[in-house]
């Protein structure tokens, strides 16, 4: 098995690298900046910006299969725009496509979100991941959307908040909740998917939802720090439009693959 992992250098294009060596596949990861810093991974700068070197790497590579993690948070030319280039020369290829997407293109309700319901973005990054969704579906129509959610594990930026919000450099919100997932067993549920026939979206997140602040006391405890320090603000307060109440129902992945989705409490206990 030939594998690309674009976005290789990032935290879960990183973590999909790993564990396609350890599986025994031949990996190239893409990086833009950062080196991927895998063993066994041959590193590939890629501007997924750019269609034509896209398309070039992919047809020399030719990769049995391609997980696109490939994302900015402010920026609609990555995260859209080349979603679709990915998308596009992987299907030249006919090469598999596993696109991870976000709980970002929800706006945020009471109920938990279905793998099938409809995108309804409510601020720039999620527009541009519900925009990237509708460009691999429509070029490509048997790739699999994988949408995650918060990623926890060593090195993750969501711990890294919690850090800064119990020092007192950053505030967490009380009212978004999530569904947050290991990065190791988001990248083995990616790794799965590669065989394969499922096609759409997925939800693939863990079973317990909590808010931000709940996550940040959860880190405290793991720490060993008082959580009475945690600041906490709404994101109502701090004059932001986010999506507040994103439950992702990964009922169907849980069914579906073997990796087991741990939920936060596990991870961060003891």
């Amino acid at each position: 098995m030939r594998l690309l992992v674009v976005g290789g250098s990032g935290f879960v294009g990183r973590e999909v690298c790993r564990q396609g060596v350890v599986a025994g596949w031949r990996v190239v990861g893409t990086y833009h900046a950062a080196e991927v810093g895998v063993p066994g991974v041959a590193a590939r700068r890629l501007d997924v910006t750019d269609r034509p070197a896209v398309r070039a790497l992919v047809a020399e590579v030719r990769p049995d299969a391609v997980v696109n993690t490939a994302y900015r948070y402010a920026d609609w030319a990555v995260t859209a725009d080349g979603a679709a280039h990915v998308a596009y020369a992987a299907a030249e290829v006919g090469a598999r496509l596993v696109h991870v997407s976000s709980d970002a293109l929800h706006a945020g309700r009471p109920e938990a979100y279905a793998d099938d319901d409809a995108p309804t973005p409510i601020f720039p990054y999620g527009a541009a991941k519900a925009a990237a969704e509708t460009a691999v579906r429509a070029i490509d129509p048997a790739a699999v959307l994988v949408r995650t959610s918060l990623i926890l594990g060593e090195g993750s930026h969501q711990i890294q908040l919690c850090r800064d919000a119990l020092a007192g450099g950053a505030a967490l919100f009380t009212d978004q909740i999530r569904c947050p997932v290991d990065v190791a067993d988001l990248a083995a549920a990616l790794l799965e998917l590669v065989p394969s026939d499922y096609a759409g979206p997925l939800n693939v997140a863990g079973p317990e939802a909590v808010s931000r602040a709940e996550l940040g006391r959860l880190v405290a405890r793991r720490l060993g720090l008082d959580p009475a320090g945690l600041k906490t603000t709404t994101a109502a307060a701090a004059g932001l439009v986010r999506p507040t109440d994103v439950r992702l129902d990964s009922a169907r992945a849980a069914v579906l693959l073997r990796t087991r989705l741990r939920g936060v409490i596990e991870l961060l206990a003891g």
